[in-house]
Parts: structure tokens; sequence; C-alpha cells
């Protein structure tokens, strides 16, 4: 879970050292924020949202104004809270009125404030030796009124796992290949399985033949990293239906003997295995929100890199399914 803290609060915490109170473009301001209207304008704070206005306050916690357009959705909310966070700058401590928003239900109110924070907080920091540039946020505090207390406490919990399975998932895309190889997310994934509730199964590289997976196996052939499929399950009791999930998990792409030009693509190709990382991320989520369908994902990893052994084209590949495909690049639509 994340290690920041987010409660439901009836009051504003002597802690905090960042508060965000949500303007409108139109109607009353807060009396709290110091300016009205007029002041507002002439600072060229508009209130749409995501917009932001940080007002040093003496000695007390730093004001920040938060545009929340005219009718706030959960949509608008957490793309408020985003906006928020990132000019609460790196305060450990921070709070908002912003889930007490008269037009959404205070549940989903509080995990769409909670959602817009915790994924806006994230910082990749990874194997850097200086850290300096991890989150500071220690505890989030979300204003709202006595009798939604309760009901927002239950919107933070959903939020938050909903925003660890995002950041997880960003971590994953984020590691780089030689650290996140097939058998290192394979093994990551067996090690979640028994904490999340589910079954994990893994197949390698002899069992994806034996399988007749040829096509996951030709894209490999070019590196000395052995692929790997992963299976996880879900099953909760009774379910209502049966869903499947299939993630990508190229770890890295070099594009094989079809070489990607050497230019900015070439650094983001550690993240062509995004697609497990989201389903692997989903999959671990499954358990604590609840849910009443059985899943069953696999995860596809392997590398694509170019050596004597690698994929040429016009081979011919024979897929699980026992249909073949002769490989080629897109041609020009000029050619």
């Amino acid at each position: 879970m994340s290690a920041v803290n987010v409660a439901a609060v009836r009051t504003l915490p002597r802690a905090a050292e960042a508060i965000g109170l949500a303007v409108g473009p139109s109607g009353a301001v807060l009396r709290q924020l110091g300016l009205n209207r007029a002041a507002l304008d002439a600072h060229g704070f508009t209130g749409k949202v995501g917009s932001t206005l940080v007002l040093p306050n003496g000695g007390g916690a730093t004001l920040v104004a938060v545009g929340v357009g005219d009718k706030p959705t959960p949509a608008t909310l957490r793309e408020a809270a985003a906006a928020f966070t990132r000019a609460a700058g790196r305060r450990a401590h921070v709070a908002t009125n912003l889930a007490a928003a008269d037009d959404v239900d205070a549940t989903s109110a509080a995990r769409a404030v909670t959602e817009g924070v915790l994924l806006a907080d994230y910082r990749y920091v990874g194997q850097k030796s200086d850290k300096s540039s991890a989150s500071k946020l220690e505890s989030v505090s979300l204003v709202v009124g006595q009798s939604d207390e309760r009901a927002a406490t239950r919107g933070i919990a959903q939020g938050a796992v909903n925003a660890e399975a995002a950041n997880f998932a960003r971590e994953l895309a984020n590691t780089p290949a030689n650290l996140l190889t097939a058998r290192a997310i394979a093994a990551q994934a067996v090690e979640l399985a028994g904490s999340r509730g589910l079954a994990a199964e893994v197949f390698d590289e002899e069992q994806l033949e034996a399988m007749g997976c040829g096509g996951m196996l030709g894209v490999n052939a070019g590196s000395t990293e052995p692929p790997r499929m992963v299976k996880l399950t879900y099953t909760p009791r009774n379910p209502k239906a049966h869903v499947a999930l299939v993630g990508k998990g190229v770890m890295y792409d070099s594009g094989g003997l079809s070489l990607k030009p050497t230019n900015p693509m070439s650094v983001i190709m550690k993240m062509d295995m995004s697609g497990a990382a989201a389903v692997l991320a989903a999959m671990c989520a499954l358990k604590a929100l609840g849910c009443k369908n059985k899943v069953t994902a696999f995860l596809m990893c392997t590398d694509n890199m170019p050596s004597g052994s690698a994929l040429k084209l016009g081979d011919v590949l024979t897929f699980r399914n026992g249909k073949t495909a002769e490989i080629h690049t897109p041609m020009p639509r000029d050619a």
C-alpha cells in the first residue's frame, strides 16, 4: 500500500503545511483564502479545472486556490487534486476541501481526490544514487462534513488501491530492461500472487515450445534472455463472470533485425512491456477492490533483440492456434 496516509477529517489539522481550497470560476470565495473574486482575477486565477494560485501565509500553512470549474465531477476533482499536489510542492503534510464538493457524492469525491493526489505525487527514483527527488509527502487530510466522513473513508480506501496499482505499473515500466527481465517480472508476479489472492503459473521456453507458441519464441529468438509466460488467476466465491486479460511484455524492443532509428524512441523501448505491467498491477488490486468476477491474466514476456539467431524478415512462424504468418515490416505507402 501507499506510504502516504490519506484520511477524512472534519476540520483542518494544525500540522498541514499546504491547504488546497476549492474555487469555481464564479460565486462565493472562502474567506479563509484571504482574497476576494476581484483580487483572484487580478492575479490571473480563473477557477477553471486544474488552475492554481499559491498564496504564502506568513508563518502558517501555504494556501492554494484550486480551480474546480462550474460543476465538479469525479474526473475534474481528480484533475484538481493533482494540480493542488503539484502546486503544494514538497510539503510532507497537506490538506484540502476538494472532497467536499456539493455535486459529487462523498465516496466518489474522496476516491477521485485520493487518486489525483497519489498519482501526481509519484516519482521514479529507482536506482538513482541521488534520492533527493523522492516524494516527501506523508499525509493528506480530506476535509468533509461529519455526515460524509464514513462514506469518504470508503472512497479513500478505493482510491488508494487504484492509485497504488497505477503507480506500481509505472514503477515496472520505468525500471531499466537489464534489471527487469522476463524472468524477473515472472518471479515478481509469483511473489506478489500469494498476498493478492492470485494463483500463479509460469511457463518457460521449453513449455512454450511444447505448446506451439511460435510467435513468442520467434520474437525471442535473438535474445540471450529467455521468455516467460505468466498465468495469473483470481477466483472469488461464486464469480458472476469470467474476464481474461493479456498484457504485452516486450521487456525491451530493439526492433530486432528491423532496427529502429537511434532517437528518443529507443530510450523508451524499455516501456514496451507496459501492457504486462498494467495487467499485473490490475490483478494485484482485484482482491482489495472486492472484484466479483473471475479474472485470468496472461503476461507474455520476452525481449526483441538482434543477433545471429534473430527472427528474419520473410520467416514463417506457426502460432499456437495453428495459423502461420510470414514476417514483414510495413511498406511505405508510396512504395
